[in-house]
Parts: C-alpha cells; structure tokens; sequence
C-alpha cells in the first residue's frame, strides 16, 4: 500500500514547518517531541519549500529517509529559511510574505527509458558521479516542460551539460510526491 497523509496530517506539517522558522527568527529552537500520527515517524525523503509572491525563497530537502518525517520537516524548514545558498537568510520582515509547501518523496525508481517518465507525476535525480541534481515533480508542471526540457533542465541542476542525460555513464531516477501546500490547504496566517 502506498504511503498516504490525511488532510489533518498535512495540516500540522504545514503549521509545525512555520512555527519552527518562527521560532528559529525569534531565538527558539524547539523541537516537537510529540508526535501527532505514526505516519509522522515514518522516514521518508522531502523537501520545503518557500515562496514569497509566487517567486521561489528556498528549498532545501532529503531524497531519501533516514529521520521521521516530522523531524525532517523540522530540520527544512530551518533549511530552506536560512541555509539555501541561492538567497540570503530569511529577515523576520519577510515572514508573514512567505507561503510553505512540503514535498513527500517516494523512494527513488531507476530509469531505464525516457518513455516512463510522466510529467506532472514525477521528479527526477540525475547522477554522474560526482554530480547529482534534482529537480521536484511540479517544476516541470510550472513551468509547463516537456520530457526533454525537464531532462536538460535536471542536467544542467546537477552541473553537467543539457544532453548529459543520454550518456551511458549517467543515472536517470525517478519518484513521485505528496506535495501540498499552506495556500491548498486553507491555511491563513
């Protein structure tokens, strides 16, 4: 059976993802010990997420699991906020500009073929060693990608050339993801 999280699951990632930046502005660091589900001990990968006015302010995330997942979101949430190299810290007046999302990764699907690839339903991980970049399922969606565009578009991530993607020597992996967002979920500040 496939990995699933309920709306109020959702929900309190969301709201626990914020008031852990909250509080990291503010000088706290408290980590939530209780936990709301078993499905929030499940160690699964995933990323945060922020957006200030539909523009992209971090993300930072985990392919794979090796923490619970209420945990993990704890930890990006920091991340994305304040260690992404692409921007700078996140500055307490920008707080209440920022929208959160979580992605929830399946485990990672080699790729032997192009053509199992969806748009839309997957994101890719493209390794040669030791490169590797990855790019979220709803990247290709927003900026409306085809295959191709989206392969060229995770090279280029992990700091190869575009057509890197047809050596032999470089590994194409998928996966999928619950993804979900403050703004989906009704979540007003």
């Amino acid at each position: 059976m496939a990995f699933r999280l309920n709306d109020e699951e959702k929900k309190f990632l969301l709201q626990l993802a914020r008031k852990t930046i909250k509080n990291f502005l503010d000088g706290r660091v408290e980590k939530e010990e209780k936990y709301f589900s078993e499905n929030l001990k499940t160690e699964t990968g995933a990323f945060v997420t922020l957006h200030k006015q539909g523009e992209l302010r971090g993300c930072i995330g985990y392919v794979t699991g090796f923490k619970p997942l209420q945990e993990a979101v704890q930890d990006l949430a920091i991340s994305a906020a304040f260690n992404d190299p692409r921007f700078p810290p996140l500055a307490k007046d920008e707080f209440e500009r920022i929208d959160l999302e979580i992605s929830v990764l399946t485990p990672l699907e080699r790729v032997s073929s192009i053509s199992e690839i969806k748009i839309g339903r997957d994101g890719l991980l493209i390794k040669r060693p030791p490169y590797e970049g990855l790019l979220l399922p709803q990247v290709a969606t927003e900026y409306d990608w085809d295959v191709q565009t989206f392969l060229e578009h995770t090279c280029r991530k992990a700091g190869l050339p575009p057509d890197a993607w047809k050596e032999e020597n470089t590994e194409i992996w998928k996966f999928s993801a619950i993804i979900f967002s403050e703004k989906e979920m009704g979540l007003n500040r």
